[in-house]
């Protein structure tokens, strides 16, 4: 085999390794958050219904209105929870699925309402921790798959989160 030939041939088996073992969008020192939009306005009316693996009275669920996928790769919606007495709560977050974190933005308990975070946090994605279990079990649920978003396009998103994967 002719040397150059060998060469190139070395190139390309390098660079079609590096394609396949580095995502296109992966978790980086170098990653910037784009700037968050102002919080949506959100309606209880039409959630997509979060499934939390732990029992708790209150219920979970998403706005499908407010889902975005910024060009940051963070998955930014609101979360309503509620319980049947009619106590409402909603929170404006953001999930990188790349790292396992969610940050939360702002909170409301009424639409149009809402009150900043001083100072929002990326915090882990845990399940021990009851603060951070609805953003996990969205991941789960379909937003995320492996280490990326569970989709390209916010329609995508949403079918997966109305039609969660089964577990075998």
């Amino acid at each position: 085999m002719p040397a150059k030939f060998k060469h190139a041939l070395t190139w390309m088996v390098l660079l079609i390794a590096n394609l396949i073992t580095v995502p296109a969008h992966a978790a980086d020192e170098d990653w910037q958050e784009a700037e968050a939009p102002p919080p949506p306005s959100w309606r209880k009316e039409g959630l997509i219904v979060i499934e939390l693996p732990i029992r708790t009275s209150l219920i979970f669920g998403v706005d499908p209105s407010t889902l975005t996928i910024g060009p940051d790769w963070v998955v930014r919606y609101v979360m309503v929870a509620y319980n049947p007495t009619g106590s409402v709560n909603a929170m404006y977050e953001g999930l990188r699925c790349d790292t396992g974190e969610f940050k939360t933005y702002a909170r409301a308990s009424e639409p149009g309402h809402w009150n900043m975070v001083a100072a929002p946090v990326w915090r882990e994605l845990d399940n021990t921790q009851s603060a951070t279990r609805h953003a996990l079990a969205l991941a789960r649920q379909g937003a995320c798959e492996s280490h990326g978003i569970g989709a390209r396009t916010v329609a995508e998103l949403i079918r997966r989160l109305k039609n969660p994967r089964q577990d075998p």
